[in-house]
This record gives C-alpha cells, structure tokens and sequence, in this order.
C-alpha cells in the first residue's frame, strides 16, 4: 500500500504546483516591458528568431520566468517554444535519476560500537517549478539530507541489526528521505546501503567469537557420532553372542584384513575351541 501511495504522490503533488503557480496580474508596467519586448523582437525579425526560439531535450523541462513569474505555473517541453528575449529567463531541470554516493559516516549505534557506513541514494525530479523555487541547489540539499538521515536511522539500530536488516533499513531510509524531499520536487527512488566498516578491534572479537562457536559444534558433531558408533558396537555383539559361529567367522574376517595390509608374521591366540578339540584327544 505504502508504494501505490508513493507512485501517486509526485503526481498529486505536481497537480497541485500547476494550481498554485498560476499566472497572476504584471501590473501595468509589466505589460508595457513586455510590448517594448515583443516591438524589439518585430523590428529585429529574423535575427531576434534565434534568440527566441528554444529547443528542450525529451528528459528535461524548461520553467520559465517572466518578468520574475512563472510563465502558465507550469513548465514546458519537451520540444519548441517561443520566449520573449528581453523579459523571459529559462531554467532547465533534468527529469533523469540521478545517483550519488553519501560519504562514509561514523555513526554510534543503539549498543555503543562506533561503525563507518556509506550507501548509494537514487533520486529524480517529478515536479521542476518546485525543485526551481523551493530550493537553490538541490544536489547539494539532497546529499546534505542524506548524510544526515543515515546517521539518524544507524542511531536507532544495534549492531547485529545493521548487519543482518540492509534491505529493511534501506527501505525505511527511502521513506523518511522522500517525506522530507517531496516539497522540494524531488523523489528518491531508491536506497542501498554499500559498505559497512567495523572497527579492528571488534573484528578479531567477531572472529573469535566465530572460530570458538565452529569449534562448538564440530565437538558436538564428534561426540554424536562417537555416541551413534558406539550404539552399533553395542548392537553388533549382541548379535554375535548370540551365535558362536558368527563370532568365529568375524574372527577369521579381521585376521585375514590384517594378512593383507603387511607382509608379515603374525601371531595370534588359538582359538579356544580349537585348543579344546585337541585336548580331548
């Protein structure tokens, strides 16, 4: 719902600027510096065409001044339109998205560990009059906003949420930039968070405390296994008590296994009942 609601406010937003920039009364001198304009363009005809004649590029938006006053509320373009060259000044505003880095911030968390974070913010103008007169320069103003903004939202998260929670993070930073950017014409798009820097010294504590938990789990994995071996152990000579001859055979079986890995001699114990047959004899 937040994202509708985000695609429909730069619309609404410059719906409302071309209602409130409307075109309002020069007042007699200002129409008498504008015949003189339009008399000296006719007299100067067709040098005065190249002056007043301006071509706007698809991406961009021409607003125009008259007189210090938005000429229609509105801007213009893309395309030709005519200005008159002794009263008319043009500003033209880049409707493309825009990227910059913000620099790396050193920022206290909620859990007292100082961090160096930088991250990447992609913003566009929606409405060019109010990114024209709201703000002097809004590359500036949005890369000061987002310094800013991101020392205030690491402010509020723990370690482990800064590095486990980018994407949520981002997001919220995207919100709170394009609220406070929005009366300036001005939509961010989108938020990603590039490199989060820890110090040494925690580093080698993160590490160890890593190393020591792998450790953990490779004994627990050890002395399961040595529990599940010894379970079949168990089971096997129960089963080979059970029946003398299987015993006699498994007998033979290992002595033959270790026949064949050396060549050597071997001595082994005589079998018990062997011995016994004998000495009834």
């Amino acid at each position: 719902m937040r994202l509708n609601q985000s695609k429909l406010a730069p619309a609404r937003a410059e719906e409302g600027s071309k209602s409130q920039y409307s075109a309002s009364g020069l007042g007699c001198f200002g129409w008498i510096l504008i015949i003189l304009s339009i008399i000296f363009t006719l007299a100067t005809l067709p040098i005065s065409i190249w002056f007043c004649m301006k071509i706007v590029n698809e991406y961009e938006r021409a607003v125009i001044f008259r007189l210090g006053r938005i000429v229609h509320g509105r801007a213009k373009g893309p395309g030709i339109f005519w200005i008159l060259p002794c009263t008319d000044t043009v500003n033209l505003v880049d409707l493309r998205t825009v990227s910059f880095s913000v620099p790396p911030q050193e920022v206290l968390t909620k859990d007292s560990v100082t961090i160096m974070v930088d991250a990447i913010v992609y913003y566009r103008v929606f409405d060019p009059v109010m990114s024209v007169i709201s703000v002097i320069n809004v590359d500036s103003v949005t890369h000061l906003l987002a310094q800013t903004t991101l020392r205030n939202i690491l402010g509020t998260k723990s370690l482990s949420d800064v590095l486990s929670d980018r994407e949520h993070m981002a997001q919220e930073m995207e919100h709170l930039l394009f609220d406070a950017s929005k009366g300036w014409g001005i939509k961010v798009e989108r938020v990603e968070f590039k490199d989060v820097r820890l110090p040494v010294v925690l580093q080698r504590a993160m590490a160890a405390e890593a190393e020591a938990v792998r450790d953990a789990k490779a004994k627990v994995i050890a002395a399961e296994g040595e529990l599940n071996a010894s379970r079949a152990l168990k089971d096997a000579a129960t089963v080979m008590s059970m029946s003398p001859s299987a015993l006699q055979l498994r007998y033979l079986q290992t002595l033959s296994e270790v026949a064949s890995e050396r060549n050597s001699t071997i001595m082994f114990p005589v079998p018990i009942n062997m011995a016994l047959a004998f000495s009834r004899s």
